[in-house]
């Protein structure tokens, strides 16, 4: 596929007040506020990023948004699409018909209108917008089975939603295994920095990828664990060796991703785990960095020449361009093999380039290798830039295990009925859920709770991501955790919304009871409860046993 310079093919975008997304507002610039034109008081520039007009990085984002009365609006078919992200034709599922989707980029206190509409053959489809709080608004948080039912073939479904937040995310299907079918595109919220750069470069979205459908892989995972893919992508391309297949599917048309860097210039480049087993860790050849921000959250500058990207997580880093005397140079997402693997790992490679007419492959090696990781960044080191503490509370404990290959928590599966979101039940005031649903309640709004996680068994390393809230990481550890010897931290931890669970250890978090909805949080209630029933009244038209059936937990 064709990569543009911001990294990401450009869509077809449809604004109202005529406000076009730009990358990053510079210079001395006005916005259109409601339709009247608004100097910002604070200017963001190459050497003033931590300005956002009347707000900055000293905002605090939970309490505070900007009203800039934009509405940034999107349309989203889901198709069927026959295409060879690494030259190895086959048939996938896409957002618009590319892989990855459209860039979706608006500026922090705009408000999101996506218009999505399921064109695929015979499945339906939900989609979630990662890490998106979705405050009182968790029925356009896209989980099927949760907080809506499934959209049938033919139908669609607008997302509406504010940008609370800013910084880098993404957009993907929430139904089955289906974003690793392709269907995931990055989610880019404009707002300040902690440290200066000059251009922006957008999403780098790293996945793992085979020439099989994930679909016809399934039965294999749930009865001999996860198999090892054919090849990991770079925002939706690779190269794959064709030279002695006699596969006619496999075309050999596969190149790297590339991007040219000017010397002297510093770029933002926002990083985006996006796999379905992969745990990477990222570099370029001869190049520091600054990380920046973790998931939405902007964290206190530190330089490394590595770093570490757990399923689902997100970083922003600023690159200096600083090699002196050009060259081409290997950018790297190296495989962390005691988490997983791949057949092409070798080749999980993209390449910076100082001079844009070059073609040749990089000679250049890191200058450090490092031992297999599966864990995150040393919590040390993500230190979030606004500093919020958290009170202690009594902890509850959830234990999960693989277990036949299936994921248990506290003993219990998850089976969700696809027809009969939870929300729903909340919406009707039912008080009981079924078994099946291993709901965890938590009736009693503002207040903060925490959970001690831990993992046996067998592939026991998860991403633990929640919705509809960053959690504090009050510890994490390769070791056991100890009620009486373990120290928990509770002063400005690590915010996020995905962490790694490690093998034999724990994850210990906390957050506030603040957002209604059906995370299995307080009742909340529908704001558009007609669409949300018209949704649900044609998918139980839809769902009969002549079409494919619920074949996991429902998400």
């Amino acid at each position: 596929m064709k990569v543009a310079t911001a990294f990401l093919a450009s869509a077809t975008v449809l604004l109202t007040n005529t406000v076009t997304a730009s990358a990053i507002p510079i210079g001395d610039v006005s916005v259109v506020e409601n339709g009247n034109i608004k100097r910002q008081s604070c200017v963001n520039t190459a050497t003033s990023r931590e300005c956002w007009g009347d707000y900055s990085i000293d905002t605090n984002w939970y309490d505070v948004t900007p009203d800039t009365g934009v509405i940034r609006e999107y349309w989203l078919s889901v198709v069927n699409t026959t295409l060879a992200p690494d030259g190895y034709e086959r048939y996938t599922m896409t957002f618009n018909g590319t892989i990855p989707g459209p860039a979706l980029i608006g500026d922090w206190g705009d408000t999101f209108v996506i218009h999505v509409t399921n064109n695929l053959e015979n499945n339906g489809t939900a989609i979630h917008w990662h890490g998106m709080r979705q405050l009182n608004n968790a029925e356009f948080d896209g989980v099927p089975g949760v907080t809506q039912c499934p959209l049938a073939p033919g139908e669609s479904l607008t997302y509406t939603f504010p940008a609370t937040q800013y910084g880098t995310t993404w957009y993907h299907s929430h139904y089955a295994l289906q974003y690793a079918e392709g269907l995931y595109g990055p989610l880019i919220i404009n707002g300040p920095t902690t440290a200066n750069y000059g251009e922006d470069l957008g999403a780098l979205m790293v996945a793992d990828w085979d020439h099989t459908s994930i679909f016809k892989l399934w039965d294999k995972a749930k009865t001999g664990g996860p198999p090892s893919l054919d090849n990991t992508l770079l925002n939706g391309t690779n190269v794959y060796d064709c030279t002695t297949s006699s596969d006619a599917a496999c075309l050999g048309t596969g190149k790297y991703f590339e991007v040219v860097f000017v010397e002297g210039t510093s770029y933002k480049l926002r990083i985006i785990n996006a796999g379905t087993d992969i745990h990477f860790r990222f570099q370029i050849d001869a190049h520091n960095f600054q990380v920046v921000a973790m998931d939405l959250v902007p964290i206190v500058p530190y330089t490394t020449d590595n770093l570490l990207v757990a399923i689902g997580q997100r970083y922003d880093i600023i690159v200096n361009a600083n090699a002196t005397n050009g060259g081409d140079f290997w950018l790297r997402a190296v495989w962390q093999t005691s988490c997983g693997n791949n057949l092409n790992a070798a080749k999980s490679l993209g390449i910076v380039r100082y001079n844009a007419s070059s073609t040749a492959d990089p000679t250049t090696t890191p200058a450090t290798t490092y031992a297999s990781a599966c864990t995150d960044e040393p919590l040390a080191s993500l230190v979030p830039y606004y500093a919020m503490n958290t009170t202690a509370s009594t902890p509850t404990s959830i234990a999960i295990s693989s277990v036949a290959g299936s994921w248990e928590i506290n003993g219990g599966t998850l089976q969700l009925n696809w027809s009969d979101p939870t929300i729903l039940m909340d919406y009707q005031n039912e008080s009981i859920f079924p078994t099946d649903y291993n709901v965890f309640p938590l009736p009693t709004a503002n207040i903060w709770v925490s959970f001690i996680i831990t993992a046996t068994g067998p592939g026991a390393a998860h991403p633990i991501h929640l919705h509809g809230h960053d959690f504090w990481i009050l510890g994490q550890a390769s070791t056991a955790y100890s009620a009486t010897t373990t120290v928990l931290n509770y002063n400005n931890p690590p915010r996020r919304d995905v962490a790694t669970l490690i093998p034999g250890g724990y994850l210990a978090i906390a957050f506030i009871t603040d957002n209604p909805g059906s995370e299995s949080e307080i009742t909340g209630t529908l704001t558009s409860a007609d669409t949300f029933l018209d949704t649900c009244a044609s998918w139980k038209t839809y769902y009969t046993p002549t079409v494919p059936q619920e074949d996991d937990s429902g998400i």
